[in-house]
């Protein structure tokens, strides 16, 4: 079809008429009652609109060129043209939206899983809608009366488990966060690497001489907190002469507060020289209750946290803690829930983390 390559929109200059390129580079008129048509937009941009449908599907390439593309794009973007979503969705039978389920919208790091995740999917014409669910309401029902006609595809957290059973079943794709990579439901799987981060927490307090270590474990059963547990357990059992032990915790700062002085109950030769912390606010939690029982971070206990979040640098001492990166996360999500939905093999992916020391971690007293 000619007018779908990038020349197709172009006509043969008439006399009394002016040229394409004439007509392009002033303001296009407007279409009917003001609103910025495609036929604007391929005016200014110098191509047809069947190219423009083509670009703003994302369907064009091998058929409009790299340039043309971005001309489009420009175009759109300088007008502000937005496409007729009801039609779109009559003509295609997809409604270019994506569905993100998190555990709940308080948690900043899932608030950076959403600006990723968004930032990609406008790239393609995308929107996302963010689904909370919250644990301790019960389980989630789906939030539409039919998820797979008001939505194209869904991304989720694993610890958001009772909304993503109840999306399973209606057969959309689905790409999983802090997910178990043999998930045979999911179409991808994205992680940051968490058994890595916390290897690098154990390799740092091995070398600063800690032996006596107590793991403050957020007390839910996802994947992501069981791998952290495991990489910490595998470090530290090739070490002579360290010793492990586990404190559940809820994942809040009262859970860290009250597990970090179960830990800390014991006589000083039996007390754990450092706290490694399943997240920034157990970790918070467990600074608190240093302090109240009359100890100091990070001379007679070091502590660490998880995630990064923006509490690490609030807090006195600042906290040791492992980044991950939020926002590329969701971007990773976004990027293979669309390779999914455009038939393109979408391959799990597993996104660095790094541990970021501040002043919350010392030698172990006496080492």
């Amino acid at each position: 079809m000619r007018g779908a390559h990038e020349d197709g929109g172009r006509a043969a200059a008439r006399p009394g008429r002016p040229a394409p390129d004439d007509a392009a580079a002033r303001p296009p008129a407007a279409g009917r009652g003001g609103a910025v048509t495609s036929r604007d937009v391929a005016r200014a941009a110098g191509v047809s609109q069947a190219a423009v449908s083509l670009v703003l599907g994302d369907k064009w390439r091998g058929r409009v060129s790299a340039a043309k593309a971005d001309a489009v794009r420009a175009a759109a973007r300088d007008l502000g043209y937005r496409p007729n979503a009801a039609a779109r969705t009559l003509r295609t039978g997809g409604t270019r939206t994506a569905l993100l389920v998190v555990p709940a919208l308080t948690n900043e790091f899932f608030a950076g899983v959403h600006a990723g995740a968004a930032r990609a999917a406008a790239a393609h014409d995308f929107g996302v809608v963010l689904y909370p669910s919250p644990e301790g309401v019960g389980p989630a029902r789906d939030p539409f009366a039919a998820a797979h006609t008001a939505v194209d595809g869904v991304i989720a957290s694993s610890m958001a488990t009772d909304a993503v059973r109840a999306l399973r079943a209606g057969g959309l794709p689905l790409v999983m966060l802090d997910s178990d990579p043999a998930d045979a439901g999911a179409v991808a799987t994205v992680n940051a690497d968490v058994a890595d981060g916390m290897r690098q927490v154990a390799r740092h307090l091995l070398e600063l001489g800690h032996r006596r270590i107590t793991h403050l474990a957020a007390a839910i059963g996802s994947w992501t907190f069981a791998a952290r547990g495991r990489a910490l357990a595998d470090a530290l059992v090739a070490m002579p002469g360290a010793r492990l032990r586990t404190e559940p915790a809820e994942l809040s700062v009262a859970g860290g507060l009250a597990a970090a002085r179960r830990a800390l109950s014991g006589p000083p030769a039996d007390r754990p020289t450092a706290l490694v912390c399943d997240d920034d606010l157990l970790a918070a939690g467990a600074l608190k209750a240093v302090r109240r029982l009359g100890l100091r971070v990070p001379y007679d206990v070091s502590v660490t946290g998880f995630d990064d979040l923006a509490l690490a640098t609030a807090v006195e001492p600042e906290l040791t803690t492992v980044r991950l990166p939020a926002g590329t996360v969701g971007a990773a999500g976004m990027t293979a829930l669309l390779d999914a939905l455009a038939g393109r093999r979408a391959g799990s992916t597993t996104v660095p983390a790094r541990l970021t020391v501040r002043a919350s971690t010392a030698p172990a007293p006496g080492g």
